[in-house]
């Protein structure tokens, strides 16, 4: 099935940035969580390399769907976060359910966590309502990132599935760098487009790790 769903998840990713850029924001609105959707129903209809990692991974994709929604109200962003946070929170037992624990791991824990620190320095004062909420989301989603670079290293783990999460979970960190900058230090003009090519790139890789 991903033959036909990867298309149409680019199809429709690219039809909601253009019509973002051509101020059609119903249009844009309709389009923004229906390539999520379409991975969902891809990663749990596919042929799974794993039961219980499809499962996780089909969830974490429904609370991104739920936060893409959120965040096309201005009123509904800590919700939106939120919503992403929980996904994160799937994709870390994903990608932790490998049984990958060991020195192999945790000397990649110094890189991401020195990536946190830069990131929470960056917006620390720019955010002083949602401090809380910017931390622990930065702290999650590091923690992803770190747990995929443990299973990608894992001699157990298939490929070309640990790369294909590793490169997901990277590109997700990625593009919430680019939206943070983008809204809380300062505004650049392709910020849309780049915060959205990142994203469906990095939520299609991870779905594509499902299947091997």
């Amino acid at each position: 099935m991903e033959a036909l769903a990867i298309p149409i998840v680019g199809a429709l990713g690219v039809g909601h940035i253009v019509a973002r850029y051509a101020d059609a924001p119903r249009v844009a609105g309709v389009l923004k969580p229906l390539p999520i959707a379409v991975l969902a129903v891809m990663v749990w209809q596919g042929p799974p390399l794993d039961a219980r990692y499809s499962t996780l991974v089909v969830a974490g994709l429904v609370c991104s769907m739920v936060g893409d929604v959120c965040l096309l109200f201005p009123g509904r962003f800590v919700v939106g976060l939120a919503s992403f946070l929980v996904a994160h929170l799937f994709y870390i037992a994903a990608f932790a359910a490998g049984g990958h624990r060991g020195t192999r791991g945790v000397t990649f824990l110094a890189p991401f966590l020195a990536l946190a620190a830069v990131l929470i320095g960056a917006l620390w004062r720019r955010v002083k309502e949602l401090r809380l909420p910017v931390v622990a989301y930065v702290t999650v989603i590091t923690a992803m990132g770190w747990q995929a670079a443990a299973r990608a290293v894992a001699p157990l783990t298939p490929e070309p599935s640990g790369t294909h999460a590793l490169a997901g979970a990277l590109l997700f960190m990625t593009s919430d760098a680019l939206l943070a900058f983008d809204r809380f230090i300062r505004p650049f003009r392709v910020a849309d487009a780049a915060v959205m090519a990142t994203y469906y790139t990095a939520q299609a890789l991870i779905a594509l790790s499902t299947m091997g």
